[in-house]
C-alpha cells in the first residue's frame, strides 16, 4: 500500500508546474477535459483514478473490470483503491472531487460486466459517462499511458482549482469595493438568503444560516455552537444529536439540537429524533427541526403533543423564517451575521458547497447593492 501511494503522491507532485498536455493525442485532450471540467457530476472523474490506480498498481489488471464480481481473470476493486489511495491524493492536492466514494453512487453501483465501450450506465449526462469509460478503453487498448493519464487528470484538476479561487478572489474584491452592499438591511438580507437557498445543491445551506446565527450572538447569549461535521456525516457515525448542536458557554454537553431537512418533516421524522432524545446520555432541552418546505399543521402538534411525555419540546420551524426573526431580534447584528455566513459559506469543502454556489453567494450579494436588486 505505501508503495503505490508514494508513487501517486510523487506523481501530483510532478504535475503541479506543468503547462503542457501528458496526453498527445488531441482528441483524448478533449475527453480528460470534458470529464474533469464537468462540474455539475464529479462522479466520474473519481472513478477513473481509481481504476487508473489499480492499473498502475498491477498492469496486468483489465482496467474495465474494477469490480471482483465479474467473471472472467483479471478483475480488481476499484472501490478499494478508490477509498484507499484516492481519497488520500485527492485530501493531499485539494482536488475538486467528491468527498465520498464514487462506487455507492447509482451509476458504479452493482455493476458485474466489463466497462466495454458502449454499455449503458444510469448516469446523467449519457455524454459525461460515456467519454469517462471511453478512457478507460482507451488505457486498455494501449492508446493511452495510464500514467500519463493519471498526470494529466491531476494537472487538469490542479488548474481548475486554481482557476475556481482566482474567480471567487475576483468576486470578493469587487465586492469589497461596493461599499453599499455591506450594509443591507435586514428584509434585504432575507431576500439574499432566500435566493440562495432557491439555488442547485443547496441543501448544506440552513446549516450554515443556523450557524452563522449563533456564531454572531454566542457572547451574548452566552451559547456556543459545537464544530460542524461534514456533510456527508451520517448523526450514527459522529454520535450527534442533529446537524447543529449547542452548548451552554460553561458546558459542553448539547443543550439544543437543530435538524434541517429539504423536505417536509413528517412523523416519522420526530419519531427518530424522539428515539435518539431518549438514547442521549445527557438533558436536552429542545431540539428544532428546520425546513425549506411547506410545515404541515398537523405535524406540528403531533411534535407539541410529545413534550408532557418526552419532557423535551419538539418544534419545526422555517427557515427563512428562522433567519427573519433572528435579524430583526438581534438587528444590530445583521453584518455579522452576513459576514459569518459568507465565511461558512466559502470556507465549506466544495463536496458540501460547491464552487458555483459560492460564487452564486458573492453576486447576489453584490446585486444586493445595487439598485436593480
Amino acid at each position: 500500500m505505501h508503495d503505490l501511494l508514494q508513487k501517486l503522491m510523487d506523481l501530483g507532485k510532478t504535475v503541479s508546474s506543468v503547462d503542457t498536455s501528458f496526453v498527445s493525442d488531441q482528441a483524448f485532450q478533449e475527453n480528460v477535459a470534458f470529464v474533469c471540467r464537468y462540474i455539475r457530476n464529479r462522479d466520474p472523474i473519481r472513478f477513473l483514478l481509481s481504476c487508473i490506480a489499480g492499473k498502475l498498481d498491477n498492469p496486468k489488471v483489465d482496467i474495465i473490470k474494477p469490480y471482483t464480481e465479474i467473471e472472467g481473470e483479471n478483475t480488481y476493486s476499484g472501490r478499494h483503491y478508490d477509498e484507499q489511495y484516492i481519497q488520500k491524493i485527492i485530501n493531499q492536492f485539494h482536488l475538486p472531487c467528491n468527498a465520498t466514494t464514487a462506487y455507492l453512487t447509482p451509476a458504479f453501483r452493482n455493476i458485474k460486466v466489463p466497462l466495454v465501450r458502449d454499455i449503458g450506465l444510469v448516469g446523467r449526462p449519457k455524454n459525461l459517462y460515456l467519454k469517462a469509460i471511453s478512457l478507460l478503453n482507451d488505457v486498455q487498448e494501449g492508446l493511452i499511458n495510464p500514467e500519463n493519464l493519471f498526470k494529466e487528470i491531476i494537472r487538469l484538476l490542479l488548474i481548475l482549482k486554481k482557476e475556481d479561487a482566482e474567480r471567487l478572489e475576483q468576486l470578493i474584491e469587487s465586492l469589497e469595493t461596493q461599499t453599499d452592499s455591506l450594509s443591507l438591511s435586514s428584509e434585504q438580507i432575507v431576500t439574499l438568503i432566500g435566493q440562495h437557498l432557491k439555488c442547485r445543491n443547496a441543501s448544506r445551506l440552513p446549516v450554515l444560516v443556523v450557524s452563522a446565527a449563533y456564531m454572531s450572538v454566542s457572547s451574548m447569549v452566552k451559547e456556543n455552537i459545537k464544530p460542524l461535521f461534514a456533510h456527508t456525516a451520517a448523526d450514527k457515525q459522529t454520535g450527534a444529536m442533529g446537524d447543529v448542536e449547542i452548548t451552554l458557554e460553561d458546558d459542553q454537553q448539547t443543550v439544543t439540537s437543530y435538524e434541517m431537512k429539504a423536505k417536509r418533516v413528517i412523523e416519522s421524522d420526530i419519531d427518530i429524533a424522539i428515539t435518539k432524545i431518549s438514547r442521549a446520555t445527557y438533558r436536552i432541552d429542545n431540539y428544532i427541526f428546520i425546513t425549506t418546505d411547506i410545515i404541515e399543521v398537523e405535524v406540528c402538534e403531533y411534535a407539541k403533543s410529545l413534550y408532557g411525555k418526552v419532557g423535551v419540546e419538539i418544534v419545526i420551524l422555517d427557515c427563512l423564517g428562522f433567519l427573519r426573526h433572528f435579524l430583526h431580534f438581534f438587528h444590530r447584528y445583521r453584518d455579522t451575521f452576513l459576514h459569518n455566513y459568507q465565511t461558512l459559506v466559502l470556507n465549506e469543502p466544495n463536496s458540501s458547497v460547491n464552487q458555483p454556489l459560492k460564487e452564486a453567494f458573492l453576486s447576489l450579494r453584490k446585486a444586493a447593492g445595487t439598485e436593480e436588486y
